[in-house]
């Protein structure tokens, strides 16, 4: 026996409406019904006059930053360590390279024995360009790559920009501990985490806990990493608690976290020669 579904009035209206408008429009064609439908259902994307790294990044300031991964041979971390800080700072150090060491830092929890740099170039590309060009000709660099090689498993890199509405790294004395968390976003959706963003960091503001934001911009793309300092696993539980008793942070989470592909924490411990303690 067939059942028979109850429709109020209302409701078959509805349903009956736009196929007796249909049917009675002479000359209407199946293509123009078809477009119909779907744009009851496609959503309309205006089309946008500039990149995403327009929009989100800061107009004020043209800085580029370099993040560096290293994944150390175990038994040659504390070698590489001090070869590190034997040799970078000169870099930091020396007004003839524009670029400035931003922090330096092993991983404790996360991907083990691993070392992790970022560097601001003031002046953007130009900036990185002049400093690659000069780091060609320096001898001691050439020498400090040529050792630094033989203790490496691998190593990758990205170019990054700095999210407007986030704090900008500035040294820090210590002791701290450093979280590095790293978003891998669906593509197409920076937009969107950055307006939420926007909102949010100022629920992670009190404690003088964020660093710095960032995203990809050469490297892997549609990555965002986001900077926290903390005094101890402990203050970074609290602290993290404590943002999900403020409103507004919830809405944040619930908005952001189905943008994310894959998502990371590193805990990291800075070197000697990071400006970030």
């Amino acid at each position: 026996m067939a059942t028979r579904v109850c429709e109020s009035p209302a409701l078959r209206r509805l349903l009956r409406g736009p196929c007796l408008a249909l049917s009675g429009a002479r000359g209407y064609s199946r293509d123009s019904q078809g477009s119909w439908f779907r744009s009851l259902f496609v959503h309309k994307v205006d089309p946008r006059t500039d990149a995403h790294s327009t929009l989100l990044s800061k107009k004020e300031t043209s800085n580029l930053y370099k993040i560096q991964f290293h994944n150390v041979k175990p038994e040659c971390l504390d070698a590489y360590n001090s070869l590190t800080e034997e040799v970078l700072p000169k870099l930091h150090s020396d007004t003839d390279y524009p670029c400035d060491l931003v922090g330096n830092w092993n991983t404790w929890y996360g991907e083990q024995d691993q070392a992790v740099h970022l560097w601001r170039f003031s002046g953007g590309y130009p900036a990185l360009m002049d400093c690659m060009n000069k780091l060609k000709q320096n001898k001691e660099y050439l020498e400090f790559r040529k050792e630094r090689s033989t203790m490496l498993l691998s190593r990758r890199n990205q170019l990054l920009l700095e999210f407007s509405f986030w704090n900008e790294p500035l040294p820090r004395v210590g002791p701290n501990i450093y979280e590095l968390r790293t978003y891998k976003l669906k593509p197409g959706t920076m937009i969107e985490w950055g307006n939420n963003w926007a909102r949010a960091i100022k629920y992670r503001q009190k404690n003088q806990e964020a660093v710095g934001g960032f995203f990809s911009q050469i490297g892997e793309l549609y990555v965002v990493h986001h900077l926290w300092a903390y005094k101890d696993l402990q203050s970074r539980e609290e602290t993290r608690n404590a943002a999900w008793r403020k409103r507004g942070w919830d809405e944040n989470v619930y908005y952001t976290v189905p943008l994310v592909r894959n998502m990371e924490s590193r805990i990291m411990i800075p070197l000697k020669i990071s400006p970030l303690q």
